[in-house]
């Protein structure tokens, strides 16, 4: 992780002013910007007048709030990697909102008359994209590529004891992506005061050269920046090692080595060290002081983990020493109804959902992530795959980073890798998915073995990998054979044959299933689909539809289950997001996907009980499926699934066994590739249990679950509903924090007067906010709705959706209200502090 930088901030009238500082400040720049969409050369200059712009609060992605247009970015393009031959119209490809086009920010603070003579520094965590700032008039930085944080040198255009002016003009090109990018100032701005003697902006490189047991040795480079005709042994360095609860454990005071240019160097010895893993993210940090003679001049703090990495031919990937499967998900970036902003009670409940499944990785595709994701990671323990690019030199869109690779593709893999080299949650680079390049022998080799090298030069501790959905091309090039770990996107059929001829011998599903769902709906009669389309615009929930690419959770499972050379994979995708609506290219309003294990409200569908019961077996998953409400069905061939840990079970429809089925754990990768097997979920039958021939009568259905012994140990009970009859609120946190920026998510259901979820209810909801919070935006996970996120109103669907409540700035009680029509009205308390 970068120095954790410390904080101080104060306000001076509606004017952000640098507090007064001995050596180092940071102020992050939340409040006081105006915005506006409009584009003008006079909008960087001091002196502009912006008081009829919007007042807005950063992170701020100006296209979430809409509208919805089947004209925003519509591409008329053929998705190579999709198999497309010929180009057909893309209507809802990035989303459907209004993200091309130019925006401008500008925000006027006061820097005091003690910053004469310091170093500033402008952070930016991201801007999408093409930034440009400005400061006081003057252009002080430019950076194109929207996902990378990056850092300017203020120092020459502040002015200290006065207002400064700081603007940022951002432009978003027209098919410049593949899903929905977000739009703006979307993740945090920051300004760092420094002595002219300071460790720069990712200055710090921890490392854990040997983990023994009993101890670990610990080393911490840091570099300095230092005026003209100093070096480093003018300087002296004091650091000290210590726990989360800040016990020191070791420390070193040390003048700078004659024979370092640049940089400090430490070695330290920590006893019986806690290992950082997924199920134990215990964190360090290293406190560093820089002096000159008794002076102090810079502090920074730099948090890591200890833990070992290993990746074994033929054996597999070793965390601490330990066998590891990837249990990954990709994900993008965007939070659904949020849109593209770095919140961070956003990023953490995802992350709380997804551990709840058991997975254990992250993927963060196709782009540089966020510093509160992988905080958030560290924290909280997910490893990560820290991808960087979804092009290289060919193009995939008209306007993609294939323009600005050559001058740009160094400068940004150099950022991604010092900001986040000392991040224990980060276990391997990913230096590009699918690109076009693959198929090129001569170029996409050559520019893997570059990219690769350059990560190796600013990382040597961790592999690095891309995702790869051409195999036979990679492989017979020598592309796969380059890289440390060889990443690749579907195909599972083919693992074996690549294996064979990898140097490696290992192969990891880098990208995987692309099954599509639709939560809540239930398509007939139950038989594996591939590109299946409805009228709805919905896919099937019993999660047996795919891509044309794809396939079904099962195809991977098998492999990674049953080799160990197969070290993973990463499930495309975690959570639905905004753009990609598969199959769905040209249906608009489709303009979302229906990838994701958990919808785009957050809500999980199906298949995410199918994940848990295979990925978290420690924890009891008995889940039924579909719904039970088939008005008109009366009589016909209802298939029931039961995803569960447990091996075996019974099922009851209204007191009548329906038979116990068991896990068939015989099936096998090689008694299950026929299409026969395939037709008739030979591998699903070792991970589902499936009663194909039951037929619906409305009343109640009861699964009973059996362990390995036989013995009955837990039991599910779900009932037709009746009619809507009353709201329930329940809150993922009833306690937030003040502050404008904190959430909690609120499921939102239509009951009937038992409780019973009414799962074909489309009740419109109405919301109200009142006391100290307000009404933040909400989802209801239907990939064709084209309801506004912020209005306080919204339809469920398939009776469920998830509102989004913020606190205020003042801390007290909150109380969310919400109605519908013909249904008992439903309040939830909430506190802020």
């Amino acid at each position: 992780m970068k120095g954790k930088l410390k904080l101080a901030v104060i306000s001076l009238l509606a004017i952000p002013m640098l507090l007064q500082a001995q050596v180092r400040t940071e102020q992050t720049f939340k409040k006081g910007w105006k915005f506006t969409r409009e584009d003008s050369k006079d909008f960087s200059r001091q002196d502009y007048n912006d008081a009829k712009w919007q007042s807005v609060t950063v992170p701020h992605d100006w296209a979430i709030y809409g509208p919805f247009s089947v004209n925003n970015d519509k591409q008329n393009v053929a998705i190579a990697q999709d198999g497309q031959k010929e180009a057909m119209e893309h209507a809802g490809r990035t989303g459907g909102l209004p993200f091309v086009g130019v925006g401008w920010y500008r925000l006027n603070f006061e820097a005091p008359a003690s910053m004469a003579g310091k170093k500033a520094t402008l952070v930016f965590d991201g801007a999408m994209s093409h930034a440009r700032v400005y400061i006081n008039g003057q252009e002080a930085g430019y950076w194109p590529y929207g996902y990378n944080s990056f850092f300017v040198d203020a120092t020459p255009y502040l002015k200290a004891n006065e207002v400064n002016t700081l603007a940022v003009r951002l432009e978003n090109e027209s098919e410049s992506s593949r899903w929905y990018p977000g739009a703006g100032l979307y993740r945090n701005v920051h300004l760092v005061i420094n002595e002219d003697v300071h460790i720069p902006v990712w200055g710090t490189v921890v490392t854990t050269p040997v983990v023994e047991e009993g101890f670990a040795r610990v080393n911490v480079k840091t570099e300095l920046v230092m005026p003209e005709g100093k070096k480093v042994s003018d300087y002296r360095i004091v650091t000290q090692v210590k726990r989360a609860d800040g016990k020191m454990l070791a420390s070193d005071d040390r003048p700078g080595n004659k024979l370092d240019a640049t940089f400090f160097n430490q070695n330290f010895v920590i006893y019986n060290p806690s290992l950082w893993s997924p199920d134990s993210p215990v964190l360090y940090t290293a406190e560093t002081k820089i002096y000159e003679g008794d002076v102090l001049k810079d502090e920074y703090t730099t948090r890591f983990g200890i833990r070992t990495l290993e990746i074994i031919p033929d054996k597999g990937f070793f965390l601490n020493g330990k066998m590891t499967k990837f249990r990954g998900v990709c994900n993008h970036h965007d939070l659904g109804p949020l849109g593209g902003i770095a919140n961070e009670a956003g990023i953490r409940r995802q992350i709380r959902i997804l551990k709840d499944m058991g997975c254990n990785a992250i993927r963060t595709s196709h782009n540089m992530p966020a510093p509160e994701l992988i905080r958030a990671c560290d924290e909280m323990g997910m490893m990560v795959m820290a991808e960087s690019f979804d092009e290289w030199k060919g193009a995939k869109v008209q306007n993609g980073y294939h323009k600005i690779f050559d001058e740009w593709v160094e400068k940004d893999l150099v950022n991604l890798i010092r900001h986040y080299r000392n991040n224990p949650s980060i276990v391997m680079w990913c230096i590009g998915n699918e690109v076009p390049d693959q198929w090129n022998g001569n170029r996409g080799p050559k520019l893997s073995r570059m990219l690769q090298d350059i990560c190796h030069r600013e990382d040597p501790t961790r592999p690095v990998t891309q995702g790869m959905d051409a195999p036979d091309a990679v492989v017979n090039n020598n592309m796969a054979a380059v890289m440390d770990v060889a990443g690749f996107n579907y195909r599972p059929h083919k693992y074996l044959e690549n294996y064979k001829k990898l140097p490696q011998c290992i192969v990891l599903g880098s990208e995987t299933a692309s099954t599509v769902s639709s939560r809540g709906v239930y398509k007939f009669p139950v038989e594996r689909r591939s590109m299946q389309k409805y009228p709805d615009h919905q896919s099937s929930s019993y999660d047996v539809e795919h891509c044309g690419w794809s396939n079904l959770p099962e195809d991977d499972w098998i492999w990674h289950e049953d080799n160990t050379w197969c070290i993973g994979e990463f499930v495309w995708t975690g959570f639905d997001y905004l753009g990609e609506p598969t199959p769905y290219y040209t249906d608009w309003p489709s303009h979302s996907s229906l990838f994701g294990i958990v919808d785009l409200a957050g809500l999980p569908k199906d298949r995410f009980y199918l994940y848990r019961s295979h990925w978290n077996p420690g924890k009891e998953t008995l889940h039924i499926l579909p719904h039970w409400n088939w008005e008109g069905r009366e009589g016909e061939v209802t298939p029931v699934f039961v995803y569960t840990n447990y091996p075996s079970a019974e099922l009851f429809i209204n007191g009548k066994s329906q038979g116990k089925r068991s896990k068939d754990l015989s099936v096998t990768v090689e008694n299950s590739k026929d299409s026969i097997s395939t037709a008739e979920f030979k591998r699903q039958q070792r991970y589902r249990l499936m009663w194909m021939d039951t037929r619906y009568e409305p009343g109640s259905i009861k699964v009973v679950a059996y362990d390995k012994d036989g013995k009955a140990v837990a039991e599910k009970e779900m009932h037709t509903a009746g009619a809507p009859h009353h709201i329930e609120l329940v809150a993922d946190r009833t306690t937030i924090d003040a502050g404008g920026e904190d959430l909690s998510f609120v499921t939102v259901k239509v009951v009937d007067k038992d409780g019973n979820l009414c799962p074909l209810a489309d009740n419109e909801i109405r919301f109200k906010v009142k006391g100290a919070g307000f009404y933040r935006a909400g989802a209801n996970g239907n990939p064709a709705s084209l309801e506004s996120f912020q209005v306080p109103r919204m339809k469920v669907f398939n009776g469920m959706m998830t509102a989004i409540v913020a606190a205020t700035d003042k801390p007290g009680e909150i109380l969310l209200e919400a109605t519908g029509k013909g249904l008992q009205k439903a309040v939830l308390k909430l506190e802020s502090k």
